[in-house]
C-alpha cells in the first residue's frame, strides 16, 4: 500500500472541509497518511496568525494528532542537494516546500499536494495532485 505525505495545502483544504480531501484520505486510509514537521510548523503558524487564533488552535491541534509526524532530519541531505541543484538552474522553491518534498523522497512516500508546478522540479519525487 502506498504511503502519503500530506502537503500543508492539502491539510488546509481538509481543515476547511473543501475539495473532498476528507473522502480522499478515507479512500487511501488514514493510517497511510503522514505529515511532516514542516507542515506542523506551517499549521501552527497559520493558527497563531489567524484573527480567530484560539478557535484555530482548537481545530489544528486535534488534526495534527490524527497523523504520524515525520521528522525532517533524515531528509536534509536530499534537501541540500536539491536546493543547490535548483539554485544552479534558477528554479528555486520555498525552503519549507523543499523540506516537505525531500522528506517524501527520503521516505519513498507519495506527496499529496496541489503545488505540483513547484514540487515536480524535485528529482525522484512521486506526486499526486489531490485537487485534480
Amino acid at each position: 500500500m502506498k504511503k502519503y505525505l500530506l502537503d500543508t495545502n492539502i491539510c488546509i483544504f481538509f481543515l476547511k472541509g473543501k475539495n473532498n480531501i476528507i473522502s480522499k484520505i478515507e479512500d487511501v486510509g488514514e493510517q497511510n497518511c503522514f505529515i511532516s514537521e514542516m507542515t506542523v510548523a506551517e499549521l501552527k503558524f497559520g493558527a497563531e496568525n489567524s484573527k480567530i487564533k484560539e478557535e484555530m488552535k482548537k481545530i489544528v491541534a486535534p488534526f495534527i494528532k490524527k497523523f504520524t509526524i515525520i521528522p525532517i532530519f533524515d531528509s536534509l541531505d536530499i534537501y541540500a542537494a536539491e536546493k543547490a541543484r535548483l539554485r544552479k538552474i534558477g528554479m528555486i522553491i520555498d525552503d519549507f516546500d523543499l523540506l516537505i518534498g525531500a522528506t517524501a523522497i527520503y521516505h519513498n512516500m507519495v506527496l499529496a499536494t496541489n503545488n505540483v508546478s513547484h514540487l515536480n522540479r524535485l528529482n525522484n519525487i512521486m506526486i499526486e495532485d489531490w485537487l485534480n
